[in-house]
């Protein structure tokens, strides 16, 4: 697979909290030109975004983002702006407490609360592995499974590490069938996005699409 290829699996992503439209423009732009999967955008940018590119580019955004910790009915109330305002993709970040806490059940019934809002729309649940035990991952991949989400995302990009080998090699042994992997969090180079896609990832989270292209150039 070419390195145009892959970038074909790549959320290309902008969530830093101190991003100016013209980097947002920039993001746009560059997916537009190695034709990403979509963009990962701040929420506060989806309509300017879709005023000004339509479908030109794809619009993904973030629910809960990056803590977890938001009440169900304001992960709720993004997901129903961001979808009103043109997104068509939705990340969400599991109530991470409520999984340190071993309430599995509740954080199902969350994942599957805003699923329903997602509707046919793409939802992403994003468990932070880097907090998260081995069983609390195994305990999460059933709850991904069972409330009918899209993919299982590993990392925010925020938390104290990112996407390994290790991690989605778990998902893949205890995601049902019907569940893709979403690899993201320190993503940088071409061989790191190669070994995601071989091990089985349908999408990548990555801010360095042009560093990996132009590396791997060189």
């Amino acid at each position: 697979m070419t390195i145009r290829e892959m970038l074909k699996y790549v959320d290309h992503t902008q969530l830093k909290a101190f991003a100016a439209w013209e980097d947002i423009v920039r993001l746009c732009e560059e997916a537009i030109e190695y034709g990403t999967a979509s963009v990962c955008v701040p929420p506060a940018y989806i309509g300017r975004i879709h005023e000004t590119y339509r479908d030109r580019v794809n619009i993904c955004t973030v629910v809960g983002f990056p803590l977890g910790y938001s009440v169900t009915e304001a992960k709720v109330a993004e997901v129903r702006a961001a979808l009103a305002e043109g997104c068509n993709e939705i990340d969400m970040v599991v109530n991470i407490g409520d999984v340190k806490n071993g309430l599995f059940q509740k954080v199902e019934d969350e994942i599957k609360t805003i699923k329903k809002e997602c509707g046919s729309h793409i939802l992403k649940v994003i468990i932070e592995t880097c907090y998260l035990t081995e069983e609390e991952k195994i305990a999460m991949c059933r709850a991904v499974t069972n409330a009918g989400a899209d993919y299982i995302k590993t990392s925010t990009g925020f938390g104290t590490g990112g996407a390994t080998r290790e991690d989605v090699e778990l998902f893949k042994k205890h995601i049902g069938p019907g569940v893709k992997i979403k690899a993201a969090g320190g993503i940088s180079t071409a061989k790191d996005l190669e070994m995601f896609l071989e091990l089985g990832c349908d999408r990548v989270g990555t801010s360095r699409c042009k560093e990996i292209l132009d590396s791997s150039r060189l």
